[in-house]
Formats: structure tokens, C-alpha cells, sequence
């Protein structure tokens, strides 16, 4: 498996999930219709100094008629051209995208819980059932305030800054933040969504490609956040399975209350 991050050129970055296709279709027309109108409005524009030009013997001459529809007939084909790509294309990709979210019983599930500066990752363990989490028990050795004496977080893994994903199923994401508003992105899946605090935001990837991914953080969230960015590992699901299973749990902290909720 290539575990380099995939080359980025002029074009958009390697499309490596089911909907990226569909969301590059949208990024493409759309960069299609800003070329076209620069072009038409570079044309109509040297017209216009070409054929109202200052020339000797020819006054000018101010028009005293006013032609509302005329003047903004530009705006109409803009606002007729938006309209119609809300219309016919982003609320039926939107749709699909929505209609095909996965069953949690049938998707790899993982909570990702971001905070000034790093991505915390929970696993919920060959168990299939996450911990419960206090922030109560919130400390530098236990980032997300997990709860060891719950049955259900002995095995849970917990890694920051990195995220292993089988090839070919659902990965379904709860997203949370501890602290400011954050936004999760991996341009490769073409997957971007804020993580707000007090929220638990579901969101869904099928990787179709094996390799590294980098994600980052999208919005702007204090001094460290050009360094919040974590590795997006997506492997068969063997070898997923594999590199689960030899995870150890992570220890248990002593109570350290702090004021943090999420």
C-alpha cells in the first residue's frame, strides 16, 4: 500500500471517495462559467473602447433614454445561472449524498473530537461500543476525558492526529470540538464540515482509494492553526482489522476537573 501523501498539481487533488466526482463536476462547471463570462466580458469590453474610442470631429453624446431591463440583463443570466445550479445540481447531489447515509451497524464508527491545536481520535474497540466520556476527566494524558470504569471503554482506542479508515465501507464520523468552532477537511474526499462545540455532528466518507490523506483544519481557531492537521490512513479492510487489534487501550486518567464540555 503507498503510504505517500498523493501529488498535488494545477488541477484538483486525487478524488479517493464515491461523492468526490460528483462535488468536482460542481467545482468544474462552476470554474467553466467564471472562464466563459471573463472571456465574453473581455470581448465586450474592448469593443466598447475600441468603438467608442475619443476620435477627432466625433462628439460625445450623453443617451437620455434609460433601459432598466437592458442595464441588468447581465445580472438576470448570473442570478438565472445560480439559481439553476442550486436547482439541478447541488440539492440533487446534496440529496443523494443524504439519502445514502450509512446505518451505524453497517459503517466503521468513530468519534473525532477536535481542540486547540490536534484532531483526538476514538476507536470503539473490537467491543463495537464507544465509552462514555466526562469532562471531568479531561488531562493531558486523557484528551477526551474518557471514563475507564465504564465496560464499554476498556477497549476503546484512542490516537491523536490520526484516523484509519477501511477501504470500501462507510467510515461514519461523530464530530465534535472541546473548545472553538473548527472545520474537519480532507480535500481528497472532498469532505469538509464544522465542528461546533456543544454539537455531535454526523458525517460520512467511503474511501476509494488506499494510501495517506492529510486533514486539516479549515477555519481559522487561534495562533496554532496552520499545525492542526492529522494523517488519514485508509487500508484494506484486512489489514484495517489487523492495525486495530494491536492497539492497546489507552490507560486510565485521574480525575482532573477542568472547565470543558463537549
Amino acid at each position: 500500500m503507498n503510504l505517500n501523501y498523493p501529488k498535488y498539481g494545477w488541477g484538483l487533488p486525487v478524488a479517493a471517495s464515491t461523492y468526490a466526482r460528483d462535488i468536482d463536476f460542481g467545482i468544474r462547471l462552476i470554474h467553466y462559467a467564471m472562464f466563459a463570462i471573463f472571456i465574453l466580458w473581455g470581448i465586450f469590453f474592448t469593443y466598447l473602447l475600441i468603438r467608442y474610442r475619443r476620435r477627432d470631429g466625433v462628439p460625445a453624446e450623453r443617451e437620455h433614454e434609460h433601459h432598466p431591463i437592458k442595464s441588468l440583463m447581465p445580472d438576470l443570466i448570473v442570478m438565472v445561472f445560480e439559481i439553476g445550479l442550486i436547482a439541478f445540481y447541488a440539492i440533487p447531489v446534496w440529496s443523494r449524498i443524504k439519502q445514502t447515509f450509512p446505518d451505524p451497524k453497517d459503517a466503521n464508527e468513530i468519534n473525532v473530537i477536535a481542540e486547540q491545536f490536534a484532531w483526538n481520535v476514538q476507536y470503539p474497540g473490537p467491543d463495537g461500543k464507544f465509552g462514555k466520556r466526562s469532562p471531568d476527566l479531561v488531562h493531558f494524558s486523557n484528551p477526551i476525558g474518557l471514563d475507564r470504569s465504564d465496560p464499554a471503554a476498556k477497549d476503546d482506542v484512542v490516537l491523536a492526529n490520526e484516523i484509519h479508515m477501511p477501504l470500501g465501507k462507510p467510515t461514519l464520523i461523530h464530530l465534535m470540538s472541546k473548545d472553538v468552532i473548527h472545520s474537519f477537511f480532507i480535500p481528497s474526499f472532498r469532505i469538509k464540515q464544522d465542528a461546533v462545540p456543544g454539537m455531535d455532528i454526523p458525517v460520512w466518507v467511503q474511501p476509494t482509494r488506499p494510501g495517506l490523506y492529510e486533514l486539516s483544519c479549515a477555519q481559522l481557531c487561534g495562533f496554532g492553526h496552520s499545525l492542526m492537521r492529522a494523517e488519514v490512513v485508509v487500508q484494506t479492510p484486512a489489514d484495517y482489522a489487523a492495525w486495530l487489534k494491536s492497539q492497546e487501550p489507552a490507560p486510565a486518567a485521574a480525575a482532573q476537573p477542568q472547565n470543558l464540555g463537549f
